[in-house]
């Protein structure tokens, strides 16, 4: 019987999704660059990123119906193949189009790890899956720090945007040697029929969470992916604002524990959407130095939101097993995908609005990304909503269980 090596594996899982988020916080880096090299405006760059978002969720959606039967080592050979060839077409990509395709291609690969990672980590670690998914996914923004650094570094170097793209090209050469030497194991501690996941997708507490989960992503990732268009003339280091919001966001999820015991996962849903919330419309109204301050409540805002909720779904949802995980997370990124054009579009309309009222480029900048900022607010607060009506759900059945027992 071949052994199993957990650490190792949680270790292959963990670079993989370094070299996801490093793809995020690389392309939020070079955005403007693009837009110049290749004369894209701010519409067509939001077309750009949503094919990151766009190609995760069709992975996922794919990943989370075969999962149970190609298992969680062939989908991360899946990955590994669409991070080389995303990369690399992107490095050789000469327009548009070239671009759109490299970066589905890169999408592709990001869901395809989410989508044998996490069921993979909550079958191994069936005791405590929230909080091992949450110190699964302090490397998205671990990623994140790494990515953003690696970008104003070479950026503030002089080095072109393509020789930041090849250096992701080294850790998803580490992932891939782990991935093609390890032995991986087979699902034993989650419903692994997919007949009855597909069964368990009928509980109306699944569809009210994904509807959850696309706001949760949308106000994440969008704030982030355009930070360097929205806060490029605010008087703050985008590339800075990004390492630190997601250095605090790694340091949040892997002291996640103790959190997550204390509020249970619904508490902690509610308490991120109420600061992100805040965070969000300070961020929108901040100038200079103080958009530092704006980032680190953001930071503790969205830090637990997407682990949260896929650790809500393998506890609270268990009948949808694999397939409900990677539903969920598809969810999310196919939101943001929509979203990105949007706020593309959206940011060169408010520029436009603001020259119109006689302000100069760099003022216009700042009031575009203001303007986009205050209406990505209501994003979090029908999250404040939605996660307060659950836990005041969740509350009442509560109470009336211990009532129960209790008589």
């Amino acid at each position: 019987m071949e052994q199993i090596n957990k650490n190792k594996l949680f270790l292959a899982a963990c670079v993989s999704l370094i070299v996801t988020s490093m793809t995020f916080a690389i392309r939020a880096g070079i955005l403007n660059q693009l837009g110049v090299d290749f004369e894209i405006n701010n519409t067509e760059l939001g077309y750009i990123n949503s094919m990151a978002f766009l190609g995760f969720p069709i992975a996922m959606l794919i990943g989370g119906f075969i999962y149970n039967s190609v298992g969680p080592k062939n989908l991360m050979i899946v990955a590994f193949v669409c991070h080389v060839l995303g990369l690399l077409l992107t490095i050789y990509a000469g327009g548009f189009w070239s671009l759109i395709i490299s970066t589905f291609f890169i999408g592709f690969a990001n869901g395809s790890v989410e989508a044998a990672c996490n069921p993979m980590i909550a079958d191994m670690y069936t005791n405590n899956r929230t909080a091992m998914l949450n110190k699964f996914h302090v490397w998205f923004p671990g990623g994140l720090v790494i990515g953003a650094l690696v970008s104003k570094f070479m950026t503030d170097a002089g080095l072109g945007w393509q020789l930041q793209i090849a250096t992701m090209l080294v850790p998803t050469a580490i992932y891939g040697f782990l991935v093609f030497t390890q032995s991986f194991p087979k699902s034993e501690n989650m419903v692994s029929k997919t007949t009855d996941n597909v069964k368990g997708l009928l509980d109306p507490l699944f569809w009210f969470m994904m509807l959850c989960m696309t706001l949760t992503a949308t106000s994440e990732f969008i704030p982030q992916q355009w930070i360097e268009t929205i806060l490029g003339s605010s008087g703050a280091s985008p590339m800075l604002v990004l390492a630190l919001v997601t250095g605090i966001m790694a340091l949040g999820r892997f002291f996640a524990g103790p959190i997550v015991h204390k509020l249970n996962p619904i508490g902690v849903l509610l308490m991120s959407a109420i600061i992100t919330t805040v965070a969000i419309y300070f961020m929108s109204v901040a100038e200079g130095d103080i958009i530092y301050a704006a980032a680190v409540l953001f930071a503790l805002g969205v830090c637990y939101f997407w682990p949260t909720m896929i650790g809500f779904t393998s506890e609270y949802l268990s009948k949808t097993g694999a397939l409900g995980m990677s539903l969920m997370g598809a969810a999310g990124m196919f939101a943001t995908s929509i979203w990105n054009p949007i706020i593309g579009s959206r940011l060169d309309a408010e520029k436009e609005t603001a020259i119109a009222f006689g302000l100069v480029e760099e003022a216009a900048d700042i009031a575009a990304g203001q303007a986009v900022l205050g209406f990505m607010v209501f994003f979090p607060l029908a999250l404040v909503l939605l996660f307060g009506v659950l836990f005041a759900l969740r509350k009442k059945v509560e109470t009336k269980r211990i009532h129960t027992k209790a008589a």
